[in-house]
């Protein structure tokens, strides 16, 4: 079910779901839903066993306990707008991903169960007017705006790293053997670089979160075709899942979904 939020003369909504996918026996990705903070995360678990179930599971539960305890510590401007300074929201971010980053490795290191366990992560914090993005992985944060669909994220895997230095191509990269190797995750070490970028909202906008198991089996035409022809956020999220498995779901799929909306 899609829940709202009151943003300045516009309001969010959101809608997410995660599923196990055609080829995996148990569910790696976690995903966090806004309740009492317009926060959204998905994370993108990885590990041998259950480990990586783990991982992302403790990486969203750490950012969303951060966010609930420093609530307290944001303006409270309404009903008068402010003009804000975003380094506050933006080291608010990046506080988060650490401490989640922190967290997994921390575990990792002390319970053999989890050795070597790590996970991706992307998080959005909506603001009346800015939206905040952290990213850490290949998981991804797309936009849709105006009937077309952008990659907001930059994925950190070995395959973007080569057709950055045009050794690949986009065209070989398909078919590349390496392709879901990752370069940069939470919990391979005690410290990560977290990516940050800010994002001014309109209305009509729609934001994809999910995790690769999606974007892997969906090409971006598939993806905007099934935005712009399903209004109900709900079900849309539901046919995001659905065309992912339908193409082969060898992964865990996750799905979050925030559409700006009039007032």
């Amino acid at each position: 079910m899609s829940t709202s939020f009151p943003l300045d003369n516009m309001r969010v909504r959101f809608s997410g779901n995660t599923d196990v996918g055609r080829k995996r026996e148990h569910n790696e990705d976690s995903v966090h839903l806004p309740t009492d903070t317009r926060l959204a995360i998905v994370a993108d678990g990885m590990g041998g066993h259950a480990s990586g179930e783990v991982a992302s599971a403790l990486a969203v539960d750490t950012m969303v306990d951060y966010y609930q305890r420093t609530a307290d510590m944001q303006p409270l401007t309404w009903p008068y707008k402010v003009d804000r300074d975003l380094r506050g929201d933006i080291n608010r971010m990046t506080t988060g991903v650490l401490l989640a980053n922190l967290e997994v490795h921390e575990r990792a290191g002390r319970d053999i169960k989890c050795k070597g366990m790590g996970t991706t992560i992307v998080a959005t914090y909506f603001l009346d007017d800015t939206i905040v993005i952290g990213h850490v992985g290949d998981s991804r944060v797309y936009r849709y705006r105006g009937g077309a669909l952008s990659q907001l994220t930059e994925d950190h895997s070995l395959i973007n790293d080569y057709i950055k230095m045009k050794r690949v191509t986009a065209e070989e990269a398909e078919t590349w053997p390496h392709k879901n190797v990752i370069v940069r995750a939470l919990g391979m070490k005690d410290s990560v670089q977290v990516d940050i970028m800010t994002e001014q909202p309109k209305v009509g906008d729609c934001y994809l979160l999910c995790s690769d198991g999606l974007c892997d089996m969906l090409t971006d035409d598939q993806i905007a075709h099934i935005l712009r022809n399903t209004p109900d956020l709900d079900n849309a999220v539901e046919m995001l899942i659905a065309g992912a498995n339908d193409n082969g779901g060898v992964d865990n799929i996750s799905v979050v979904l925030a559409r700006i909306e009039p007032q």
